[in-house]
């Protein structure tokens, strides 16, 4: 019996260390799934890290650019005022002009009727 015994006992061994042997290769391999999912992800933050400073540089670039036409449209203020107020006397010259052509073809229909010289129109 003992050697029936021993050599259960040594068949029972090599089960037990041919059944830890492949939980630890699992357990390896799981974690080097992990771990190569974990370097995967830290890649893809780095790039994702990159572009939003990318995106950084882009959005203080064009800060940059609004403060520049912001300061070119204050600029212009006086142009654009200057611009309406010559509107303003060109309306207010041709509403003279207007009156003034009125009144010459009063004044024209006035001296045809005089001499009697007929309308032409």
């Amino acid at each position: 019996m003992s050697a029936a015994a021993s050599g259960e006992r040594d068949e029972l061994a090599d089960s037990l260390a041919e059944l830890f042997t492949n939980v630890s290769l699992m357990v390896r391999g799981e974690l080097q799934g992990t771990n190569s999912q974990l370097s995967l992800l830290e890649k893809m933050n780095r790039r994702v890290a990159e572009e939003y400073n990318n995106y950084g540089d882009v959005a203080s670039g064009l800060r940059v650019f609004v403060e520049q036409l912001n300061e070119k449209n204050q600029s212009f203020g006086e142009y654009v005022s200057q611009i309406d107020a010559i509107d303003q006397q060109v309306t207010e010259f041709e509403a003279v002009v207007s009156m003034l052509d009125k009144h010459v073809s009063l004044l024209e229909k006035k001296v045809k009727s005089a001499y009697n010289i007929a309308p032409t129109q």
